[in-house]
């Protein structure tokens, strides 16, 4: 049994402390909030999970809110030009479903299961010199916590990380009362893309008052869609949106007509500047810590991969973590640690990354082909659920040879 202490209480910190838990370990768990405090707080989140890490969670034995919890069963996307008119459209079927259980739900749950479970809660912040505390007391400890102070203690990886500022201004709202389309495509989470302006997500999702549709903006910085920086309440939030949909997309419009914000905190704002930080920062007087999931892997949510890689991550260390035995967790383990779960994680940033545009001439003949080739739209959407897949899509020669090949 070995000692170990996570600091941050989200999928990924929550997930690997069960798990780790449930192996035998001795685990203490950092939390900013009580279960309380979450479920009765602003949305943490937009969360959509594919099938691969929905697996990860049902093998884990925490797949707890899958029964009530719709099952997205296609990626239908729109690409809007000019607005109000839709230039070409597709479905692409996923081999799995995916599922969003709102993070006040997950979170919440998942803490109270941990202490359940025997694992010990500490709540409060933490800072560098806290941080050093903790790291004396325990045998690893390891920073899962993506904002804050804490998250600059990981410096910058330079040659992994393309931006150095927010690609867009984000914006979401949860509601009650949007329609479904006509069938089959209520199983689907729709996008609408608007070239220079930005996105649209309508994404079904279970929240703390039963299923639900969030709405997300992902907005060009200067653009129409750019327009939260007041952060308006939930039900300001949907006017404006309405306002929007009307102008872009009339269709999801008429669907959105009737709908109600689920909640007095159920907007979320926000712009994420996408980085990969080195994983393990030296501690002063000495000692490392190690970071994990989105404080060492920030994408924007433009592909849905932030849950997905809390969960690949989790699952990740966890292995190397049983693998280690009774040796030191020592700073070339923690290097590993982390390698082994960029293998995954290198595609989702640079999918991610690809799909902030402007779209590349290939990106477009692909999305262009989707609208024609069943195929096509399908192996598109298994980017989403497996980004490892997606390597024909990000390089021209092989997008091109691909497409020439199903025509």
């Amino acid at each position: 049994m070995r000692r170990i202490a996570i600091v941050g209480a989200g999928q990924a910190g929550l997930q690997l402390a069960l798990g780790l838990r449930d192996h035998g370990h001795e685990v203490t768990l950092v939390s900013d909030r009580t279960a309380q405090e979450i479920r009765g707080g602003h949305v943490l989140s937009t969360q959509a999970m594919f099938g691969p890490a929905l697996q990860i969670e049902r093998e884990a034995g925490l797949h707890l809110w899958e029964r009530q919890t719709p099952s997205v069963r296609a990626v239908r996307a729109t690409v809007i030009d000019p607005p109000g008119e839709a230039a070409l459209a597709f479905t692409g079927w996923l081999d799995q479903a995916a599922q969003s259980v709102d993070q006040r739900v997950k979170v919440a749950g998942w803490l109270e299961l941990f202490q359940e479970r025997g694992g010990r809660v500490e709540y409060g912040t933490v800072d560098r010199a806290g941080l050093r505390r903790l790291a004396d007391r325990h045998e690893l400890t390891i920073v899962a916590a993506g904002r804050g102070e804490l998250s600059g203690i990981f410096p910058r990886d330079e040659a992994r990380s393309a931006f150095d500022r927010p690609q867009r201004i984000l914006s979401c709202v949860y509601l009650h009362g949007v329609q479904a389309p006509p069938a089959p495509a209520e199983l689907h989470t729709r996008i609408v893309i608007v070239p220079g302006v930005g996105e649209a997500f309508l994404q079904p999702a279970l929240t703390t008052s039963g299923t639900c549709t969030i709405l997300l903006w992902e907005a060009v910085a200067g653009g129409p869609f750019d327009c939260w920086q007041d952060r308006p309440a939930p039900h300001d939030h949907l006017e404006r949106s309405l306002r929007l949909l009307r102008e872009y997309a009339p269709w999801e419009h008429a669907l959105c007509a009737e709908a109600e914000p689920t909640d007095k905190t159920c907007t979320l704002y926000g712009a994420v500047t996408p980085v990969v930080r080195h994983p393990v920062a030296r501690l002063e007087g000495g000692g490392e810590v190690l970071g994990m999931a989105d404080a060492l892997v920030l994408n924007d949510p433009v592909t849905g991969q932030g849950a997905n890689n809390a969960a690949r991550c989790a699952a990740v260390y966890l292995r190397a973590i049983d693998e280690r035995g009774d040796a030191p967790f020592d700073a070339p383990w923690m290097h590993g640690t982390f390698e082994a779960f960029w293998q995954h994680a290198r595609h989702a940033t640079a999918f991610s990354a690809a799909m902030l545009g402007p779209l590349p001439g290939h990106l477009q003949r692909v999305l262009a082909a989707a609208a024609e080739n069943e195929q096509v739209a399908r192996r598109f959407a298994a980017v989403y659920a497996d980004p490892s897949q997606g390597e024909w899509l990000l390089d021209p020669a092989v997008a091109d040879a691909y497409l020439a090949s199903v025509h």
